[in-house]
């Protein structure tokens, strides 16, 4: 997500604090330490921390970090120094497979059976945060991806939010027949939208065998969304993907008429003042394929962790179970104006709230986003891959090999 507040802490520094033994007896803490890689969501943090202190006498204070890799370092470097988060954010798939295995993140399985039984986290989320038969963590969030778009300038034009792959592709002529850009695209870490959604839209099943090592990123169906993606870019669709402008401010203003997020960003437009079905809404984006029998939508849940070797377990788990009340997600949710992973929570949001249900209902796919699906050494070269792609169209076959290599090097290891 795009955060907007830097926080400067010294990695280096924590990686020379000198490791301590492990003698201390366990604190017991009234305020717990949260740190995150969304600096920008500082104040609905702090409004968490309010709250939990009110509800079970445990404060919250968040740490926001903007830099994603700066981020994980740090966190990386706590397992080895006495400056350790309490509660911490980090990834599913790959990323939190990683730490737990070695030993890093507490198991949350009571949490989850209780959440489970009291109705307050759904079964269908718990394979996200299973690891050998156990949970980990609790979800932060969950969000349902989609295209955000600027009604304005759809109802300039006439425009409807479409229905058909065909229907999303006449949309963008009308817009770049008057001058204005369809869709909004990045060449830096959110390159693999595109690639995850034309490919899910395409064919779910090989993109859920190229995250398992089952296809190849030079397979010829994968070689085909690539050139689908090409023929995008060519068509003169996308913004100049160097364009550093906030993608808030890129649908607010109307330099592109599409976003491709999750729910989530849709706390950048409440944080705009713009209003949802007024200024903006959202619909999901149709398959390219028709003939799939349901319509394949992103999905993502981030977790919410505690170290094993945390100051004050008890109070870290009070804490974790409290998140996933109805009471924390109810907050949590309206504040941001966005979803929640507790099926007991209502959303305002209509477009939001309509997806949420349709998607707990079974009416799509959910397919898990690349970012969480992919293992973290092919992430790497994906990454840098689509972002060479973006600028560099024509390199599209180059840089499905070179994202091969990776992954030949990584699954040879891990089969």
């Amino acid at each position: 997500m795009f955060r907007s507040r830097v926080v400067t802490l010294g990695v280096a520094a924590l990686v020379l604090t000198a490791c301590g033994g492990n003698g201390a007896q366990p604190q017991k803490k009234t305020e717990l330490t949260l740190y995150n890689d969304k600096g920008a969501w500082t104040k609905y943090f702090d409004e968490m921390g309010a709250l939990s202190k009110q509800s079970i006498g445990l404060g919250m204070k968040p740490t926001g970090y903007t830099d994603s890799a700066q981020y994980q370092a740090f966190i990386k470097a706590s397992f080895r120094t006495n400056v350790k988060p309490d509660l911490f954010t980090w990834q599913t798939g790959g990323m939190l497979e990683e730490i737990v295995k070695q030993k890093q993140v507490a198991d949350t399985t009571d949490i989850w059976q209780q959440a489970i039984q009291a109705g307050d986290l759904s079964k269908d989320l718990a394979p996200y945060y299973t690891i050998g038969g156990r949970q980990y963590c609790v979800p932060m969030n969950v969000a349902y991806w989609g295209m955000f778009y600027n009604k304005k300038i759809f109802g300039k034009y006439g425009l409807e939010a479409p229905k058909t792959w065909d229907d999303l592709i006449k949309v963008a002529d009308t817009l770049k027949k008057n001058g204005v850009k369809a869709f909004y695209h990045t060449s830096v870490l959110f390159s693999f939208v595109w690639f995850e959604q034309l490919m899910a839209g395409t064919d779910p099943d090989l993109y859920d065998r190229l995250a398992t090592g089952k296809a190849k990123y030079t397979d010829p169906g994968v070689v085909q969304v690539m050139e689908k993606w090409k023929s995008l870019i060519d068509a003169g669709y996308f913004i100049n993907p160097g364009d550093k402008t906030d993608p808030g401010d890129v649908l607010k203003n109307g330099k592109a008429a599409m976003v491709s997020f999750g729910t989530w960003f849709n706390t950048s437009m409440t944080q705009r003042n713009m209003k949802s079905g007024e200024d903006y809404d959202f619909f999901v984006i149709p398959n390219v394929n028709p003939a799939l029998p349901k319509t394949s939508m992103i999905f993502e849940s981030g977790p919410l962790c505690s170290l094993t070797k945390a100051a004050d377990p008890a109070a870290n788990q009070k804490y974790l179970k409290w998140w996933t009340t109805s009471e924390a997600q109810g907050k949590w949710a309206s504040s941001r104006g966005d979803v929640s992973a507790n099926p007991k929570v209502s959303i305002a949001d209509k477009a939001l709230g309509t997806v949420t249900k349709d998607a707990g209902g079974g009416q799509y796919r959910l397919v898990n986003r690349y970012f969480e699906a992919t293992p973290p050494p092919v992430l790497t070269a994906a990454l840098d891959g689509f972002s060479k792609f973006v600028t560099e169209p024509g390199s599209y076959k180059e840089v499905l090999e070179t994202i091969q290599k990776a992954a030949d090097e990584y699954w040879s290891a891990h089969q």
